[in-house]
């Protein structure tokens, strides 16, 4: 056999080891508490540490009690509790996840928000009375930066620590949390909603700062998962340069979406091709072309609105013909248009002037460690605002009649941008890290 035959069956073998690779079936059943272990799951005592077997546990340095009630039922004598955020990380390669979490005390009512990764929420306030216990699931998007090829994503530095490009899953349990099981299983049934936008749609690490993006996965029952590939500061140009747009169109199939999110840092682009009708109405199409071709579903979003308040008291377009381009591409290409402008512009109208900034990185000095000044932000969001506009985001995906309405939650609140959330009676479990570096292109 000569060197190209012998070439030619090594790099099929390898393509082949790559495929049952990728369609290996990853499962793990694990059981938290100190008590009897139920059959094939894993025991998770309070001193299971991720960092020292490497694989899964208890992470940056997370404190949680165990208990055991000796009851016959493995997975509900005993469990693991705690009042105050904990972290459980598992390492696992890039695909979607189906998550299962038992909460409930025999002994004790319990309350828990789940967040994965970089704060995206998953389950908002699960409540259990003394003896209840519930069985919820939720879909995980875990992503790297490795694209087919060899190539890679451009990570700025401030990415290179952020959970969602690490090599494992981290799930926070917040509130008065009380776990009894996770069942983590790879799926490949689900349809993946990709997210290509700024720092208005990024999953933002720290406390105050969050996105649209990170609440939306609240929304969705299993069917849907969130792969949010936004960063902060990005343009359509520089999402393409980043190679973001080039690793989200390698791993998406037929029927998956792209939603298109950008004007916030293009309109400072002052190329002589730079301009909402010239390199921004150019790249959109591109980004709708090459997703058309891998048989996904684009959807256009415009801009939010920035708070900008005129002298009549109402918010001012901030973001020139930006939004207006969005909208004619989106007419031009024949595909859905979400207008995130004007429902924000709506909303931002309707919480009024003062009140508007409960929804931005608005805080008096000293509210977060080492906060010496007031900070005083009026593009980015607070978790009560992108809340609110992830909101928004539902509502557009109802009014477009996007085949991926189905899989919203059935509990799914009422909500209209011109009558928002009261943000004194919206509750958010802050996570343990916070930040007063503002993201980037504020």
């Amino acid at each position: 056999m000569n060197s190209k035959k012998i070439l030619g069956v090594g790099a099929l073998l390898l393509l082949m080891g790559n495929a049952l690779f990728a369609q290996e079936k990853i499962s793990y059943k694990f059981d938290f508490g100190t008590g009897k272990i139920a059959k094939d799951y894993i025991q998770i005592l309070p001193s299971t540490v991720f960092a020292t077997n490497n694989k899964y546990g208890f992470d940056f340095d997370s404190k949680v009690e165990g208990a055991d009630y000796g009851r016959k039922n493995p997975l509900t004598s005993d469990l693991i509790k705690s009042d105050k955020p904990f972290y459980f990380s598992i390492a696992l390669p890039e695909g979607n996840y189906k998550i299962t979490a038992t909460f409930g005390d025999l002994k004790a009512p319990a309350l828990t928000t789940v967040k994965a990764e970089s704060r995206r929420l998953m389950l908002e306030n699960i409540k259990t009375k003394a003896g209840e216990f519930v069985a919820k699931t939720f879909i995980v998007n875990v992503k790297n930066k490795n694209i087919a090829g060899g190539q890679v994503v451009g990570l700025k530095p401030r990415e290179l620590t952020k959970l969602d490009w690490d090599d494992k899953l981290t799930l926070e349990f917040d509130h008065q949390t009380a776990l009894s099981s996770l069942e983590i299983t790879k799926v490949e049934d689900q349809i993946t909603v990709f997210l290509a936008g700024n720092s208005t749609v990024v999953n933002q690490d720290d406390e105050p700062w969050a996105s649209w993006g990170q609440m939306i996965p609240r929304f969705f029952k299993p069917g849907v998962a969130i792969a949010n590939h936004a960063e902060s500061g990005l343009t359509l140009g520089s999402f393409l340069g980043s190679k973001r747009l080039a690793k989200v169109l390698s791993i998406m199939k037929t029927g998956d979406y792209l939603f298109i999110e950008f004007g916030h840092n293009d309109q400072k682009d002052k190329g002589p091709n730079d301009g909402a009708y010239k390199s921004y109405t150019e790249r959109l199409k591109t980004f709708i072309t090459e997703v058309k071709k891998k048989g996904g579903i684009p959807v256009v979003v415009t801009s939010t609105s920035r708070r900008s308040f005129g002298a009549d008291g109402k918010i001012q377009n901030s973001l020139g013909d930006f939004p207006e381009a969005a909208r004619k591409v989106a007419a031009a290409e024949n595909v859905a248009l979400i207008d995130l402008n004007a429902m924000t512009a709506q909303l931002f109208n309707a919480m009024g002037e003062e009140n508007s900034k409960k929804a931005f990185v608005h805080y008096p000095a000293n509210s977060y460690p080492g906060q010496d000044k007031p900070l005083a932000d009026n593009t980015h969001f607070n978790p009560y605002g992108a809340y609110e506009i992830a909101q928004c985001i539902i509502l557009g995906i109802k009014e477009q009649k996007l085949g991926i309405a189905k899989y919203l939650v059935s509990d799914l609140p009422k909500f209209d941008p011109s009558r928002p959330d009261d943000p004194n009676n919206w509750k958010w479990p802050e996570s343990p890290k916070s930040s007063l570096i503002k993201p980037d292109g504020n």
